[in-house]
């Protein structure tokens, strides 16, 4: 556990449900505009070498010179974002990482593709809280097109999301999942 966190980020990043009520949600309207200031000179480049000293501001990371985002990218926090060696993510994704995302090495994102960390409940008297989940893309997974990773999601290695799905539940290594929800349509790749 991070003691600079602030203790309502930790709450999220521990899995604890957090109401919008919570007397620190300053802090993570503060953490939004941050975040939102670094993705504008993100957004904005065009040159590799900018684009990685850029993406490392929003995300509170160096990257790898092996790895590269695309602009443009978007985040609500982008400090609980982790992200690997060999990784590429093709333009105009969104990850809300309150909850953390967790890129392992060699992972392949394609264009438009939406990660969430974080949900609500159904029940209207309890939708305004953040109830976080943490999602693990692990080593060399292909994530297609268009696809959408819901919270607590851990995708295996060496697996494809297929275009358009939505995965809602874990994907075991060494398969090929999609559809919505996603489900297994080949195994053992």
């Amino acid at each position: 556990m991070n003691t600079q966190r602030p203790e309502i980020i930790n709450a999220l990043l521990n899995g604890e449900a957090v109401s919008m009520a919570h007397p620190d949600m300053p802090v993570l309207t503060q953490a939004a505009s941050d975040a939102f200031d670094a993705l504008k000179a993100f957004n904005q480049a065009h040159e590799v070498p900018d684009i990685r000293r850029l993406f490392g501001n929003v995300i509170g990371q160096t990257l790898h010179d092996t790895t590269l985002v695309y602009p443009p990218f978007y985040t609500n926090h982008g400090k609980n974002i982790s992200i690997g060696k060999g990784v590429f993510i093709n333009h105009a994704c969104s990850m809300l990482d309150l909850g953390g995302i967790e890129i392992h090495d060699d992972v392949m994102i394609g264009p438009r593709v939406n990660i969430t960390s974080e949900n609500h409940p159904v029940a209207p008297a309890d939708r305004k809280t953040l109830v976080p989940g943490k999602v693990v893309i692990k080593k060399n997974a292909w994530i297609g097109a268009g696809a959408t990773i819901l919270p607590g999601v851990t995708i295996g290695e060496h697996s494809v999301v297929a275009a358009g799905a939505v995965v809602t539940q874990d994907i075991p290594d060494n398969t090929v999942a999609g559809g919505v929800p996603a489900k297994i349509l080949k195994d053992n790749i």
